[in-house]
């Protein structure tokens, strides 16, 4: 007969004696034994361990059972409560004591793994205890519910493993050093990040600050996608990567997730925000706080991806943002590269390891923090994060302020997308575009997005309410046709606009002036940026359609002409081409040949016969004049190409002088504002910091900064021109604007 050991993982004296009443029952012919009462030597190969341990569950609370704020603040935890109060709850509440019984193993097994996965000198004893606890908690889980999943004895199952420890000795002699003390340091750096969990914090933390967001936004949430990842999840671990525009956004992600059971997820996060009593909870909880920078430290580096190839291997649940910080402008943010790089690294090192990358969008109708970080992109200095930052934040979550989307884009295996990338850093960046744009096409368009849009206009004025249901009646149209997720269109028009104009009116967005017989609104002075930052949030949706218009107007006023109208297709297409070119490092776009097919969906819309007519340059001009009220390109691309002229300008001042770029950017400002106020500049929003930053990047991707010498002057001059083009035939498009508006308001007055 094979002999069996119930091996009880206990605490105290209570705990033991619940095991033994429980194995009397259901393992009578085992044995009871702790970890320590057990000499393996002595013991058969073929003994089979029975790992068990007591589980206290909280009292019902509101038809749950979870931890309560005040527990923590009497420094009781209902999940580990002390010994003297056992007996009395297990004998005056019977079903808060439960027992869970994991997966049972023999002690050949274990030695099996043991040899496979441990590091040589590291005890047997420690191995058994160690698994058997995880091999417990699994069991627990199934009792406690999924949203209580969290690792457990990390620190211990990394640094004790083979690959560890092969790790540290390559990397110990790069470095030449020693093992041991290069151990010693990855072990001490790898202690400040992870995410040491407990169920009791992740309550305290959910209670503590789910009130920063419930109180300011209502959240709703893809179901459709979310319960298919439920379903993913079973075989998968999944990794969020949201947008960030907001403190709350993990805060908001996390109840939308806890809500429907989901395991909760580690979430790595900048360590500007571990500061007390944030910190210390938020680590607890499930929050990695890493290093902004870490590159240039080979023992951090080498924590950080042992780390995350833990995580990876043992299926739990991801979420960074991939912009690296929050959006300063309401478009995504450049993606930042490293830690995908660490994820990639560990799939592709595992055997049959993956994960499944989720595009994740956060949205919000209204957010306050918009006003800081035009400030900051307006050349501002960031306030740094502290407790006193967060009790002024909290403070000013105390208004309603509209719905917070949780949407979430096609999910994908990383595995197969890495294999269909190539080879090389291109891969990531593939990647990586892939996230960015599948957030893009989740993210829901709002009616404070499209507000925006409207009061952005061709011209720095206020609008009536008549007047700005015109402009939002071709874009309601247009995101009706494409399909898009767009808004309620009843918050577009009449009442419902009104309200939404009120909103932004007291969120300090918007002015109005209700003096004359009608009601007007204009953006407030100097808050252009804020609410350019609305309406970015929703300009990708109609990057391509404005590339289309401008490229046509090209064709119709013969900027660019084809030698025959056969030849007037492609002469379109390589001129949408070289506008896309000359946008790559403000918006997303998909690879060539799928980028044009969208524009053939766009002219599918903005010219239907085009797939069946021989077009002329009559023909697209006729086309252009008849969506006149329709066209998007002005209220959607003049920001960029105000940007773009104010650092081609300085650039092409410059000649071949040595350019610092944090001086150079301020330049910029400065000479943005002087162009701004003396109306050369068309929208004030264009005075940015982050901007000019993407044209910049644009200018030394053109050879215009770093370049050869002898090359610099022609290639700013050449970039100089084409913006000046550019922006005329934005200047163009307002034009035909303007005058069929004329047109239609003589016809109605006749």
């Amino acid at each position: 007969m094979v002999e069996a050991i119930v091996l009880a993982d206990v605490r105290t004296d209570a705990e033991q004696a619940v095991i033994a009443d429980w194995a009397a029952i259901n393992h009578p012919d085992a044995r009871v034994s702790t970890l320590e009462q057990i000499d393996f030597a002595a013991q058969p190969d073929s003994t089979e361990l029975i790992p068990v341990r007591v589980v206290w569950l909280p009292p019902v609370r509101r038809g749950e059972r979870r931890v309560s704020l005040a527990d923590a603040v009497v420094l009781s935890n209902p999940r580990k409560p002390p010994a003297w109060r056992q007996p009395s709850i297990r004998r005056r509440h019977p079903d808060r004591v439960r027992v869970v019984e994991g997966a049972s193993a023999t002690i050949a097994e274990l030695d099996e793994a043991y040899q496979r996965q441990q590091a040589e000198g590291e005890s047997f004893a420690a191995f058994v205890g160690m698994r058997a606890a995880l091999s417990a908690e699994r069991s627990e889980l199934a009792l406690v519910g999924d949203r209580y999943k969290v690792p457990r004895l990390v620190a211990e199952q990394i640094s004790s493993s083979a690959r560890f420890q092969a790790s540290i000795a390559e990397l110990a002699a790069e470095l030449g050093r020693p093992a041991s003390s290069v151990a010693r340091e990855a072990t001490d750096k790898m202690s400040t990040f992870v995410a040491t969990q407990s169920r009791l914090m992740r309550d305290v933390f959910n209670s503590t600050f789910r009130g920063l967001y419930e109180r300011a936004w209502t959240v709703s949430v893809d179901l459709d996608t979310l319960g298919r990842l439920r379903t993913l999840n079973k075989s998968t671990s999944l990794v969020f990567l949201p947008s960030h525009r907001s403190y709350v956004d993990p805060l908001v992600l996390s109840g939308a997730l806890d809500q429907h059971d989901f395991p909760p997820n580690l979430v790595l996060g900048g360590n500007n925000l571990a500061f007390w009593p944030m910190g210390p909870i938020a680590q607890r909880a499930g929050t990695i706080f890493i290093r902004r920078q870490f590159g240039s430290d080979p023992v951090y580096k080498l924590a950080m991806r042992s780390y995350l190839s833990f995580i990876v291997e043992k299926r739990f649940n991801l979420e960074w943002y991939i912009e690296g910080g929050r959006s300063r402008t309401g478009k995504l943010r450049p993606p930042m590269l490293g830690l995908l790089s660490y994820v990639a690294e560990a799939v592709e090192s595992l055997d049959d390891a993956d994960v499944t990358v989720v595009p994740t969008s956060i949205v919000y109708d209204q957010l306050p923090e918009i006003t800081a970080m035009a400030q900051e992109a307006a050349g501002g200095t960031k306030r740094p994060e502290d407790l006193k930052w967060l009790l002024r934040y909290a403070r000013g979550q105390r208004v309603h302020r509209g719905e917070a989307r949780v949407r979430f884009g096609e999910p994908f295996s990383l595995r197969e997308q890495l294999a269909a990338s190539g080879q090389g850093r291109a891969r990531l960046e593939k990647v990586a575009f892939r996230v960015m744009d599948e957030i893009n096409t989740a993210t829901p368009i709002s009616s404070t997005s499209l507000a925006g849009f409207a009061a952005l206009g061709a011209a720095d004025r206020a609008y009536t309410a008549a007047e700005i249901e015109v402009i939002l009646a071709p874009l309601l149209t247009y995101i009706a046709d494409r399909g898009l997720p767009g808004p309620d269109p009843s918050r577009c028009r009449g009442l419902g606009l009104l309200v939404t104009l009120s909103e932004l009116t007291e969120a300090g967005v918007l002015s109005t002036y209700d003096g004359g017989p009608e009601k007007v609104w204009g953006i407030a002075p100097d808050n252009h940026a804020i609410a350019a930052y609305y309406r970015n949030g929703a300009l990708h949706h109609f990057v391509d359609r404005a590339i289309v218009e401008v490229a046509m107007l090209a064709v119709a006023d013969g900027t660019v002409s084809p030698a025959s109208s056969d030849d007037m297709l492609a002469v379109s297409q390589a001129e949408a081409l070289r506008i896309r070119d000359l946008l790559k490092f403000e918006f997303f776009f998909p690879p060539k040949k799928e980028f044009l097919h969208r524009l053939g969906a766009e002219l599918d819309l903005l010219a239907p016969g085009w797939r069946t007519t021989v077009p002329t340059q009559k023909w697209v001009h006729q086309s252009l004049l008849a969506n006149a009220g329709k066209l998007f390109a002005r209220r959607t691309l003049q920001t960029f190409f105000d940007a773009q002229l104010v650092v081609a300008t300085l650039l092409a001042d410059r000649g071949n002088a040595p350019i610092d770029k944090a001086e150079f950017l301020m330049e910029c400002l400065g000479l943005g504002r002087q162009l701004s106020l003396q109306g050369v500049v068309q929208s004030k929003d264009s005075v940015s910091r982050e901007l000019y930053d993407a044209a910049f990047r644009q200018a030394e991707n053109m050879g215009a900064i770093g370049g050869a010498e002898d090359e610099q002057e022609r290639i700013r001059a050449e970039w100089l021109a084409e913006v000046h083009e550019l922006r005329d035939r934005l200047a163009r498009i307002a034009a035909i604007e303007a005058e069929q508006a004329a047109a239609a308001g003589q016809e109605e007055d006749r």
